[in-house]
């Protein structure tokens, strides 16, 4: 049996909650998100609790039940707080400004780079991060639905990953990049 899958769901009273056509609609303050329901698998919403049980005891079953357990989770969180990943841009002349509702970058490439807003994404930028050596920025990727915001924070950090000789690219908020030594003069 599945210790994640099986652990009921806590629904705020901001939160409404229905199950209709194979699927988990979840609506709160900060917008509304779908999880698909499997065939194998079914929700309630019971009070302030939502509960999913699986129909069988199939190792495929269990993996899924604990899956979508958790994606109903975070539905849950990110319709009522919402999610943020924080980038820290390194690098001497490297910047980054919102242009609309878009960041434009210079990255040490020979032209501007300007990074569309995907529905339901909001970015912001703020000042470099203390305590990040060489940071001349940070930018914040929010939204509601947690895979979307860290996919295009991963898709902003490989607009220059970090290197490891100066450290210097787009790097997450507290990632560690192992630095190597540089060659030495003879």
């Amino acid at each position: 049996m599945s210790r994640v899958g099986k652990r009921l769901i806590p629904k705020p009273s901001t939160v409404q909650a229905q199950v209709q056509n194979g699927s988990l609609k979840v609506n709160g303050p900060k917008g509304e998100l779908s999880i698909p329901i499997p065939p194998s698998l079914s929700a309630t919403v019971e009070g302030e609790t939502i509960t999913i049980a699986a129909s069988s005891e199939d190792r495929k079953v269990r993996a899924v039940w604990g899956l979508i357990r958790t994606l109903a989770s975070n539905a849950i969180e990110g319709v009522t707080k919402g999610f943020e990943r924080r980038l820290v841009i390194v690098g001497i002349g490297y910047r980054v400004d919102m242009e609309g509702k878009n960041l434009r970058f210079i990255l040490g490439y020979s032209h501007p780079i300007v990074f569309p807003a995907p529905d339901g994404i909001q970015f912001a930028t703020e000042p470099a991060t203390p305590g990040v050596e060489d940071a001349q920025a940070t930018v914040v990727v929010r939204g509601i639905d947690k895979q979307v915001v860290g996919h295009v924070a991963a898709e902003i950090r490989m607009l220059r990953p970090p290197e490891p000789y100066k450290g210097k690219g787009i790097r997450y908020v507290g990632e560690y990049i192992r630095r190597k030594a540089g060659k030495t003069a003879a």
